[in-house]
Formats: C-alpha cells, structure tokens, sequence
C-alpha cells in the first residue's frame, strides 16, 4: 500500500510525476476549507512535499499527528519551523548543492549588470536615445573590487570562486571564521565600509531578519553595490530604497523582496537597481535536479528509512 503525501500546490510537474508511482498525493487546498480537509484527512498523512517559498504552516503541521517527513523543494527552509518538526521526531529536508552553480551564476550577473547598468542602456537603445542624444554616459568597471560576501556556506564559495578573474579582493563575514583565503569580518558594518560589492547569500529566518540594515547600506556608501540572492527580508527593504534614492548607496541588484512578489513602486523607477523575480536558481537544468532530490529524499525515506540531504536541525534524526 502506497503512503499518503500530502502535496502543496505549485511545485514542480516533473516532481508531481516522480512521486504518483510511490505515493498516493492529496493536494492541500486553499485556506477556506484547510480546516475541514486537515480535519477529516490530517492524520492519514506521513509525508509532505513543500517548496521553500510556501513552507508549510504551523497550523498545517499541527494537524498532521503522523507526520514523519517534510521534503522541501528549494535550499531555503524558511518557511517550516524545522525545530518543532526535529522535536516532534519529523525529518526536514531540503536541496542544496544542486542549485549552486546558477545562484553564484546569478549574483555575478546581477552584480555585473548593476555595475555596468545593463538594464538602462538596453532602454538607451531601444527608446532611440542613442541616436537622440549621442553616447551615453560611463559606467563603473567591475574589474579590481573588493568584494564582501554575506554568508559563506555552499553558494557563497561557489560565489566566491568566480570572482578571481574579476581581480577581486574577497572579505567574507560568518558567524565564526573559516578556513578559506579571504579576509574574516566579524563586524557587519566594518566589512561593508570597506567592500565596493556586498553580495547578500546567507539564510533567511528570525535570526537575518534585517541583518543589511540601514547602517550596513550606509557603511557600503554611494559608490557601492549591493547584490541580495539570500532572502528579501535579510534586507530592510525601507532603508534600501531611502538610500538608492538619496544617492547614499551606488546601486542595488535583487532577486528577491521583502514582500515578494511585491515589489515597491520606487525600487521600479530607479535607474540605479537591476530587479529580477526571484529566479536565481530558476533553469531547466537546476529545477530539474532540485524535483529529483525532492523525490529521492522521500522515496529513499520510505524504502531505507534515511534520507539523503537533512536540514541541519534534523540530522541527529537521520
């Protein structure tokens, strides 16, 4: 017989083909009737399949008594309060490693794109001010900056292994230094004062709500770059825009947003931003890997009771 899966919406169809063989899936519907589903259909449930984006709920996992694994699409577990589900005895897992190459990919690009205003020239061209009113005006070489990266787990060194071909100088700031070559920055606001580029890749949660905040923006100073393919909320959004806007910070590129997918008028109309839909990670090939790491962390769950890649919270489960 076949476990019962309970499925959040709005993941990927390949998963969705991947895991009928193995598990009967029940879709979770909207709010209005989740009471009334999770009531009648609640303990029936042993696994969840979730993204990053979504999570899961609270009340959603409260009313789920069997409940023995989460596999979540995405490397982000915001949005499931792992600890409560690691006390609980339920596995969290998620999918890193498999998206590293394109983040990295990603923030070079947005950084790049910033620096040169990419985005603002392509309009240059395609409102016909070139021809108008002649060349446009210079840009900011990316070649021989100092670079501050804001978390340095698996992307945050794929990052920094692409930038030596730019001459970067690299600084890194962490909880606790690391065995790598570059510059350890325990103080937030001292790294950013001397980087031209923080780019922003650490987790998001309670812990980095707001960890760029005014005083970072303000230390990194109106020629500087600031890159954000972490979580929108790492970032106060407010003070951001306040500084684009005063001239107080150089330029911005982000992937994501503090109250995605809204995204502030005033960030739309600046010059100095490059803004993307947060799709670091969204290619073929990545979203590809992530569905498969998705189904294996479960099928591999009910079939050898482990799993292939926990949360950190969980790991003492495995």
């Amino acid at each position: 017989m076949k476990p019962d899966l309970l499925y959040i919406p709005g993941l990927d169809t390949r998963l969705r083909d991947m895991l009928e063989p193995e598990f009967t899936l029940y879709d979770l519907p909207g709010e209005k009737d989740q009471a009334a589903f999770l009531a009648e259909h609640g303990a029936r449930f042993t696994a969840v399949a979730t993204s990053g984006t979504v999570g899961l709920p609270a009340a959603v996992m409260a009313a789920l008594p069997n409940l023995k694994i989460v596999s979540c699409y995405g490397v982000g577990y915001d949005g499931i309060d792992a600890e409560t589900a690691a006390a609980r005895g339920i596995i969290v897992t998620h999918t890193p490693g498999v998206l590293n190459d394109d983040v990295a990919n990603t923030a070079i690009m947005l950084w790049l794109a910033t620096s040169r205003k990419l985005p603002m020239l392509d309009r240059y061209v395609r409102d016909g001010r070139w021809e108008r009113e002649g060349n446009a005006a210079l840009t900011v070489s990316p070649q021989n900056r100092t670079v501050g990266i804001v978390g340095l787990g698996r992307i945050g060194q794929a990052i920094a292994d692409r930038l030596p071909p730019f001459g970067a100088r690299i600084l890194y700031h962490t909880r606790s230094p690391k065995d790598v070559p570059y510059t350890y920055y325990a103080n937030l606001t001292e790294m950013a004062r001397e980087a031209d580029v923080l780019i922003v890749i650490t987790p998001g949660g309670a812990e980095t709500h707001h960890l760029i905040n005014a005083e970072v923006i303000e230390a990194l100073g109106p020629e500087g770059i600031l890159v954000n393919v972490a979580r929108g909320p790492v970032v106060d959004e407010t003070a951001l825009i306040a500084a684009l806007q005063d001239g107080r910070l150089g330029g911005a590129g982000l992937d994501v947003f503090e109250h995605e997918p809204v995204v502030p008028q005033a960030l739309c109309e600046l010059d100095n931003v490059v803004l993307q839909p947060h799709i670091a990670s969204a290619t073929v090939e990545t979203r590809r890997a992530m569905a498969q790491l998705v189904g294996d962390n479960l099928i591999h769950y009910f079939r050898e009771g482990t799993v292939l890649t926990p949360v950190p919270e969980c790991q003492h489960l495995t």
